[in-house]
């Protein structure tokens, strides 16, 4: 994909946007885990006072006692990461994982029970719950303050675990939501690859107009599109015209002038025979220039032409000649060769080439033709006195390298034009069967937008 394509445009956004969503998803997602890893474990500690709150005992003098400590074993460990600790009428009491270090308590607070952080033992942050409760005694009833606490450590190796799954499952899920997105901007985007296909279609000739069945969105580009190829097909009827009308309407002058100049040809055989010849060239310039304005108005709408049914019906035209009569006509063109241009322009195009070899053959005039994936190839072949290579590569367009055959010299000018026209070239080189060898090549037609 190129670097202006559209589809990695969106693509790349898309993949930029999802990035974005799950990374800011995986930030909310730890977010909430501490927070109810902080509720979950400051409910289980809250639990842990009430039920230490519920056994502890005042014993004559103040001394507080706790008759069952809870059985985590992590409070019988020093610096085991839970601690208790009761405090109240001066004195204290603490889990053996304490050792010799106080735990304090969590600032009184409006809400039951207050929930804090408080500094470990060993250095650490602990989340701690203190609960305040009142224990009957034989004397005044005793307030004692009931704290709990765990090491943070133990919830940070919790979200570590946490974000061990997370993250690849981030990554993968990334990965599926960029493929699907992929896929969705292709599906998006695939009225234009049709687009393009019909218009493929309209260069090559196989199709006329643009179809209308494209969503709504698209729909208003085609009639636009619709639109210039009827102004185009209306501008090439309107050339088309305009040429015929300036050949008619300078045939007849250029007549005149010719009779003209046979009628004075007794009485003024130079100014004759000088009038004859500008007649003549400018008979030429016209019949050429008329060539390459009906080339260059081929255009989108130019069609595909079947070249077997013209080469035959041409071939039948000039065996009827006087001397056409005596050559060996040989034809192998394979029906499904198409020339990339209208009848019209192959019929100019072949007839030239067809005429040319009949005026130089001596014998046999072979024409044969190839289709493959690659375009189309269409060699016209006699066998006359054929070119050496200087005078191929010398020659001229419109320039005669012999005048014992009559004739203008521009009929392989005009085929070149209106081949080059239609997107093919002409070739010259020598035949096997002795004579010229004439080559029209042509690329298979291809969407000039893409690869």
């Amino acid at each position: 994909m190129r670097r202006d394509s559209l589809r990695l445009r969106l693509g790349l956004a898309a993949a930029g946007l999802i990035a974005i969503a799950l990374a800011l998803a995986g930030i909310g997602l730890t977010v909430i885990l501490d927070r109810v890893l902080d509720a979950r474990t400051a409910d289980g500690l809250d639990r842990l006072a009430k039920l230490i709150a519920g056994q502890v005992t005042v014993e004559p003098g103040g001394t507080l006692g706790l008759p069952q400590a809870p059985p985590d074993p992590r409070f019988a460990t020093p610096y085991g990461g839970l601690y208790w600790q009761i405090e109240g009428g001066g004195h204290s009491l603490r889990s053996r994982s304490l050792w010799d270090r106080g735990l304090g308590s969590v600032a009184d607070t409006a809400q039951e029970p207050a929930i804090g952080d408080l500094d470990g033992p060993d250095g650490g942050r602990l989340i701690a719950v203190t609960r305040r409760v009142t224990v009957p005694a034989r004397g005044d009833p005793v307030a004692l303050a009931v704290t709990v606490a765990e090491d943070r450590r133990d919830l940070a190796q919790s979200r570590a675990t946490f974000l061990r799954l997370l993250v690849p499952s981030l990554v993968a899920l990334f990965a599926a939501l960029t493929l699907a997105m992929a896929l969705f901007v292709r599906r998006a985007l695939a009225p234009f690859r049709a687009l393009r296909a019909d218009l493929a279609a309209v260069h090559s000739g196989t199709r006329a107009r643009l179809p209308e069945t494209f969503p709504e969105e698209v729909r208003p580009l085609v009639s636009d599109l619709n639109r210039l190829l009827d102004a185009q097909e209306r501008d090439l009827e309107r050339a088309r015209t305009q040429a015929a009308d300036m050949a008619h309407g300078l045939k007849t002058p250029l007549a005149v002038l010719d009779a003209l100049a046979r009628r004075t040809h007794t009485s003024h055989p130079t100014l004759s025979q000088d009038i004859a010849e500008q007649a003549r060239a400018m008979a030429r310039q016209v019949e050429r220039t008329l060539a390459r304005a009906r080339a260059a108005t081929g255009g989108l709408r130019r069609r595909a032409c079947p070249v077997a049914p013209v080469a035959e019906r041409i071939t039948g035209a000039l065996k009827r000649l006087p001397d056409g009569e005596a050559l060996r006509w040989e034809s192998a063109l394979p029906e499904a060769l198409a020339f990339p241009g209208d009848e019209g322009d192959l019929t100019e195009i072949l007839g030239n080439l067809l005429d040319n070899a009949r005026k130089w053959a001596h014998r046999r005039i072979r024409v044969s033709g190839r289709a493959d994936g690659e375009g189309g190839r269409l060699v016209v072949e006699d066998d006359g006195p054929g070119m050496s290579e200087a005078a191929i590569a010398g020659i001229a367009r419109g320039r005669r390298w012999d005048e014992s055959r009559p004739g203008t010299g521009f009929g392989i000018a005009i085929a070149r034009d209106l081949a080059e026209a239609a997107g093919a070239g002409i070739h010259l080189d020598r035949s096997d069967l002795g004579g010229l060898r004439v080559t029209l090549v042509w690329p298979e037609r291809r969407d000039p937008s893409g690869p």
